[in-house]
């Protein structure tokens, strides 16, 4: 600066006016290109930081999935196992109770009763939207996968209930007149060592057209809720592909 100073006194002193006016040019060049610098500067180091928070975003997204495929692993398990007992149940029904009497029904009705639960890690993903950040990622199909998450896993959830209800309101409040809950029980958390005193005809439900009906909408129910976490898990794979580091 004290050499811009004097040069501009001597040029001054100089009176000659064109020199004067293409140093006063050549300064107020040299001051944009400093100031474009700092920008420029500015605008790399403001990348820099987006980018090592979209990679941070990247990891912590790949491992709530991955935590989010085994969820669901567990549950299209506990709900083919559901699933597959209720059917199995239906073909029962109308038998002989000499024929049903050869399989363990408890076990099977605990079983169906037994749809599983299951809860997804979304803390990177809501936290994406409510901040607006989900613009840091500048991968367009992970973006859409994601979007695409959010609507399945609502549909998911959706069906979940319905089977969830169907049980609550349907499945038990029939076995809790026709059959014995502690018997079924018995292959859960209460895990009673003798059967129900009480003795009741259990098999009666093999011949009542109410079973069959409840039985018949509860394994549409989970049918729908497995076809809905199948699709959950396709966008579960596609979404730890694109945020893998590989």
């Amino acid at each position: 600066m004290k050499l811009f100073r004097k040069i501009r006194q001597q040029l001054a002193a100089e009176n000659n006016a064109a020199k004067y006016l293409r140093y006063a040019i050549g300064e107020i060049l040299l001051v944009v290109i400093g100031i474009l610098i700092a920008l420029q500067v500015n605008t790399w180091n403001q990348e820099r930081i987006a980018e090592i928070e979209e990679q941070s975003i990247l990891k912590n997204i790949h491992s709530e999935f991955l935590e989010n495929k085994k969820s669901i692993q567990v549950k299209l398990q506990e709900s083919d196992k559901g699933f597959q007992s209720g059917k199995f149940l239906m073909i029962l029904v109308g038998q002989d109770k000499a024929e049903i009497e050869k399989y363990n029904i408890d076990s099977l009705l605990f079983n169906s009763l037994e749809s599983g639960t299951y809860k997804f890690s979304e803390n990177t993903i809501s936290e994406l939207f409510q901040s607006g950040r989900l613009q840091l990622l500048h991968n367009e199909n992970l973006i859409n996968l994601i979007y695409e998450w959010s609507a399945s896993k609502a549909s998911s959830d959706v069906s979940n209930e319905r089977v969830n209800l169907k049980i609550d309101n349907e499945l038990v409040p029939y076995l809790q007149k026709k059959y014995s809950l502690k018997d079924i029980d018995m292959y859960g958390a209460l895990k009673w060592k003798k059967k129900s005193v009480i003795k009741i005809d259990k098999l009666q439900i093999f011949e009542d057209i109410e079973f069959e009906n409840i039985m018949d909408d509860y394994l549409y129910r989970v049918n729908r809720s497995i076809g809905r976490l199948l699709e959950l898990e396709i966008i579960i794979d596609a979404i730890i592909k694109e945020t893998g580091n590989d």
